[in-house]
């Protein structure tokens, strides 16, 4: 745990923060200037939603996920097309730059699971290969 002091329009707060999981719960103190008091748990943040999948035995064993949040400019492979390992299967934009997404291994593409212009989140399976 790390204990953080943060100014927020003039007040100040006394933040401790819970590091190595992706669960923790946050806990602020009153302002600096009230007295001490518990500090209360903030909410929980919401799961994401899951992500879309590919149509009954389309999906291969392989899934090929997003590394970065973005949103999809181009799809590189078609379904089953033959891929080698490194080669792009989807190219995505996140800050301004195109991030190819690569096959993981050599193989088929068995789905696309996104189109162009999609929004995607980290570890969103965007493909599945054979």
């Amino acid at each position: 745990m790390k204990n953080y002091t943060v100014t927020v329009n003039g007040t100040v707060y006394q933040v401790t923060v819970e590091e190595g999981t992706t669960n923790g719960v946050v806990q602020a103190a009153a302002p600096a200037a009230a007295p001490a008091a518990a500090p209360a748990p903030a909410a929980a943040p919401a799961a994401a939603p899951a992500p879309a999948t590919a149509p009954a035995g389309a999906a291969g064993g392989v899934e090929v996920k997003a590394s970065v949040p973005g949103k999809i400019v181009r799809i590189d492979a078609a379904v089953g097309s033959s891929v080698k390992s490194g080669d792009p299967v989807v190219t995505l934009e996140a800050m301004k730059m195109e991030i190819p997404v690569v096959a993981p291994q050599d193989g088929t593409i068995a789905s696309i699971n996104v189109s162009t212009g999609d929004a995607v989140e980290n570890g969103d399976v965007l493909a599945t290969m054979n």
